[in-house]
């Protein structure tokens, strides 16, 4: 049963993969890191990304503006570049690896193990694309909650919030590892399924030599 389920499963999850790492990149441009509402002015809704802010209007439609520098951006902005440019980088390369390591591909095919090693370092750089899809926009919650709260900041001040990009990365860092660990449940599947069938050949060719002896005059 496990071969059976093992093209399904391997499928699903180099589909998930490549879902999470599409929303990797759609949360790497999308302007809605974080929200402001003024009180002033209701009809215009700010919003900052990793690359330009951005204020909507009712009437205006959308202006934005990209940063003039990178020194300039908070910390957590700019380290938030550099990991999510890694986590794409590392998604495409697990597309790659365990796309060549599908058992329907039929490249390779008596080459197995060859493709076990592609599909296991695949959902490793899944594993690693997703964790480092989900440091950045944690990171931006966490402090776009303690700005929230801090009570050093006067009320008239407005607040930034939650903007719906972080919700799109923490979405795609869950379904990059949840890919990679289905593509290597297949090979823990797969290596488990083997080894009991090679137990059982053994035993029977036990047994077949025991009555072969017993036979013997």
């Amino acid at each position: 049963m496990a071969l059976v389920y093992q093209p399904v499963m391997q499928l699903s999850g180099i589909l998930v993969s490549l879902l999470g790492w599409v929303l990797s990149c759609l949360t790497t441009y999308l302007p809605q890191w974080k929200n402001l509402n003024l009180e002033l002015n209701e009809l215009e809704i700010w919003t900052m990304g990793l690359w330009q802010a951005c204020v909507v209007q009712e009437e205006g439609g959308m202006q934005c503006k990209d940063f003039d520098s990178f020194l300039a951006l908070p910390p957590e902005l700019r380290i938030s570049r550099i990991l999510m440019f890694f986590s794409n980088g590392s998604g495409l390369l697990g597309l790659l690896l365990s796309g060549f390591g599908l058992d329907c591909l039929k490249i390779a095919e008596r080459q197995q193990e060859q493709k076990k090693r592609l599909l296991l370092f695949g959902g490793m750089f899944f594993w690693i694309s997703g964790i480092t899809a989900i440091v950045p926009v944690s990171w931006v919650a966490h402090s776009t909650v303690q700005e929230f709260w801090d009570e050093n900041i006067p009320d008239i001040v407005p607040r930034w919030d939650f903007g719906e990009a972080l919700f799109v990365g923490w979405l795609a860092g869950f379904c990059l590892i949840l890919g990679g660990s289905l593509l290597n449940c297949t090979i823990c599947s797969t290596e488990v399924h083997l080894s009991s069938v090679h137990y059982a050949v053994a035993e029977e060719q036990d047994q077949c030599q025991h009555l072969e002896t017993e036979t013997r005059p």
